[in-house]
């Protein structure tokens, strides 16, 4: 036991003859280690992204609530009069009145 440990700190298992097979062993080690380093870095960035797209959406739906009572503001009819008036157009004090075509026949 104590001369297996000594072995591992001595790294003999890397120079002796059969080395072949733990080199082959350690470098499939490291490389799975790179692969699942690789595809934690993908998946933060994928969150990071996620959570970029949320914030631009409640930033346009902001903006669209916004510019929707806006709207519902100026199509409003003491508005529309307001600025009527500023051009010198003032409303009608006579009701207006149906007009009936009657068809030839």
């Amino acid at each position: 036991m104590k001369k297996n440990i000594y072995n591992i700190l001595k790294g003999t298992f890397l120079v002796s003859d059969d080395s072949f097979k733990n080199w082959r062993f350690i470098l499939f080690v490291s490389v799975l280690a790179i692969i699942m380093i690789a595809s934690s870095h993908s998946a933060d960035k994928k969150v990071y992204e996620i959570a970029r797209l949320k914030n631009e959406v409640k930033e346009m739906r902001s903006a669209f609530v916004d510019g929707r009572s806006k709207l519902m503001r100026l199509k409003m009819e003491s508005h529309v009069v307001i600025v009527m008036k500023e051009k010198g157009l003032a409303s009608s004090v006579i009701p207006p009145k149906k007009i009936k075509v009657k068809a030839k026949n």
